[in-house]
């Protein structure tokens, strides 16, 4: 009888579903098509479909708890949520070597830019175990970050004496080098700033100026990537994701990498030429209503000045900075892909 009775309680032990997992998680901007096309779906609905129930996600955005953006990553590694998601550039008070992986002008087109981050992945793995007590999830793009006027501009040159506000550390003190000066303003106040004058131009997305309105206040825009792509990392607090089973860690892994990074960058492809026909009017825009800015041509004197000051200025200035073997590192992997080495 005793051992009919253990028998019976092994097999309704077996065949007992698995102990659901509750994730808290904390999406980026909440207004743009990051996390309305992608986050949302994924953390709603795709990934706690694919475990089948086991997976319960309480999704909210950054903004929408008011947090400073600056403090995304730090509270992750904390464990005042499970899992976030904002840009990397936010993080690099904390942690300067992460402004290696979303360099201006390396990457003019998604496919580059993919391979851009693909080849620091590693890096940024090693920073956020390190500096976050994280796990990186992924790597997702904003659209590449360009230049809003709010004053005829007709090259780079143009930025010379005005005040722009920047996407980051590299993209300020890249326009300090042009002339310009770099003025720190947080994303949703740059409408302001802009019709105020406090800011001449401005850096972001050119699907996010759009789904943000910045077309209303500014007049010029300059197709340039002056700030990279503006990465954007998923992480999982790091004692959360050891506490996960082996098999719970490999759906969400291979989840994230199919269902969640892979779509959002096969939509980078051919998103800017969108996002500037729906910002100036010049072609089809599936995205809305044509808006009226002045598309400023990028000559290719433009991008031979923004390079030589990328290469000769602001690299060996991270390098510094970052410290360690970080530029040997950043060289051996980011600087083979795309053809580029600090200090030689």
């Amino acid at each position: 009888m005793k051992k009919t009775l253990t028998f019976l309680a092994a097999t309704t032990m077996l065949a007992a579903p698995a102990l659901a997992e509750d994730l808290s998680v904390v999406g980026s901007w909440s207004g743009l098509p990051l996390h309305k096309q992608f986050e949302a779906p994924f953390w709603n609905e795709t990934l706690p479909a694919a475990s089948g129930g086991q997976i319960n996600v309480a999704l909210t955005t950054h903004n929408q708890m008011n947090l400073g953006v600056g403090d995304v990553f730090r509270l992750l590694g904390d464990g005042v949520y499970d899992v976030a998601m904002t840009v990397a550039d936010y993080a690099v008070a904390d942690a300067p070597e992460l402004e290696g992986l979303d360099v201006p002008l390396l990457a003019l087109t998604a496919d580059e830019a993919r391979a851009m981050v693909d080849a620091a992945r590693p890096m940024v793995e090693d920073i956020y175990n390190a500096r976050f007590n994280s796990h990186v999830l992924a790597i997702a793009p904003y659209p590449p970050q360009v230049v809003f006027c709010n004053a005829e501009i007709n090259g780079l040159d143009d930025l010379k004496g005005k005040k722009v506000r920047g996407s980051g550390r590299m993209t300020t003190l890249f326009l300090e080098a042009l002339g310009a000066e770099g003025v720190n303003v947080s994303f949703s106040e740059v409408p302001g700033a802009l019709q105020k004058g406090v800011v001449d131009c401005a850096i972001t997305g050119a699907g996010s100026g759009y789904s943000a309105g910045w077309w209303e206040v500014s007049t010029h825009l300059l197709p340039i990537p002056l700030g990279g792509w503006d990465s954007v990392v998923t992480a999982i607090n790091l004692d959360k994701w050891n506490s996960l089973g082996a098999d719970t860690q490999e759906l969400i892994a291979a989840q994230v990498a199919s269902e969640f990074e892979a779509p959002a960058w096969a939509d980078a492809q051919g998103a800017l030429e969108n996002d500037i026909a729906c910002l100036t009017g010049n072609g089809d825009c599936a995205s809305g209503d044509k808006r009226g800015m002045t598309l400023v041509e990028v000559s290719d004197a433009d991008f031979a000045k923004a390079r030589e000051v990328l290469v000769s200025k602001v690299l060996p200035d991270w390098a510094e900075r970052a410290g360690g073997d970080w530029a040997e590192r950043w060289n051996a992997s980011v600087g083979e892909t795309v053809g580029v080495k600090i200090g030689g």
